[in-house]
């Protein structure tokens, strides 16, 4: 588990205060809680490699995709982004993140895919869950348990679909009803940060000009932006060769093309962007018990720049896309 901070260690928050005079009485560590039983997947859902206790196969999946695969990625996208949406209006005080993976498990059945985290191979247990859930400190992959979300709490769901033999992948960070000045700002930011990201993907450039962006933006806010994890290609294997860091990494010098697809999914923190796992070996929270946010879309390179694969149908319902200052509750 993560080392939460002590009461006179400095604030997360850069306040210069004490830990006890500052955030600790509206902050506590996230425990792990009890998980349910692995939820079946019925025989009609084609699944992928590692479902049914098997394992993820590699291959050399060609970077650039062909315009069907893009087409079938496309409306893969499209429904996760959906998903996502609906998933977010259940981010509320007393509701679990053991439901929110229900809510997550049945509709992607309902859409005739799977859910690609379930049974992903992990170092320690493949992923129980159909959703990474991950609530405050957790910067990834959360376990949804049986925890319930209080006020003030922000979380972050992970979706990712796996339908037409693609997948789809895109995440966003929800607040918890009445949530502080820091956290809204920290989850503003990582917004900007992606888009920062998205814009900063052109065909011709080095992919590491999408880390400078982001890590520029956030750092100049007074955020930090984690390293140990990374955006990545994805098509017919959810994780592909094509490594997308969100800080400058100078040899990261893979020239974007048109056709790649790839995610952006920067994780931005209010204190330290180090990390440490708990023992589920797939837990990652802040070493300082700082809050973090994250965003993430799959997108497509084109002649002109990016297209986001996993934009909702209405884009209305999705916290991506409004535009409005962040509100106190509902979606961040």
């Amino acid at each position: 588990m993560g080392v939460f901070p002590k009461a006179n260690d400095r604030c997360w928050c850069g306040s210069g205060k004490k830990f006890k005079r500052c955030h600790k009485a509206a902050t506590s560590p996230v425990q792990p809680g009890r998980i349910s039983r692995l939820r079946p997947v019925p025989d009609s859902i084609v699944k992928p490699t590692w479902a049914d206790g098997g394992h993820a196969d590699r291959w050399d999946e060609p970077r650039v995709k062909s315009p069907e695969i893009i087409e079938r990625m496309r409306r893969t996208g499209r429904d996760a982004a959906d998903l996502l949406a609906y998933l977010g209006t259940l981010c509320q005080p007393g509701v679990t993140t053991e439901e929110i993976d229900a809510a997550c498990h049945d509709r992607a059945i309902e859409l005739n895919a799977y859910p690609s985290p379930l049974e992903y191979p992990g170092p320690v247990i493949a992923f129980p869950k159909s959703v990474c859930s991950s609530v405050n400190e957790v910067i990834c992959h959360g376990i949804p348990d049986d925890r319930p979300l209080r006020d003030g709490d922000i979380v972050n769901l992970d979706v990712t679909l796996f339908r037409e033999g693609v997948h789809g992948d895109t995440n966003a960070t929800f607040f918890v009803g009445e949530v502080d000045e820091l956290s809204k700002r920290l989850v503003r930011v990582t917004r900007e940060s992606l888009e920062k990201g998205i814009e900063a993907a052109k065909p011709g450039r080095p992919v590491n000009e999408i880390g400078r962006a982001i890590q520029t933006h956030a750092e100049a806010q007074g955020f930090g932006v984690v390293r140990d994890f990374v955006g990545h290609g994805i098509g017919e294997q959810f994780h592909t060769d094509l490594q997308i860091c969100h800080y400058y990494h100078p040899r990261l010098t893979d020239i974007m093309e048109p056709g790649m697809t790839f995610t952006i999914e920067p994780m931005i923190t209010a204190g330290s962007w180090k990390v440490r796992l708990w023992d589920d070996g797939w837990t990652a929270v802040t070493a300082d018990g700082s809050r973090t946010a994250q965003f993430e879309h799959t997108i497509l390179m084109t002649d002109d720049g990016a297209e986001i694969l996993t934009t909702p149908a209405d884009t209305s319902t999705h916290p991506y896309w409004d535009t409005e200052p962040l509100s106190t509750s509902g979606v961040a």
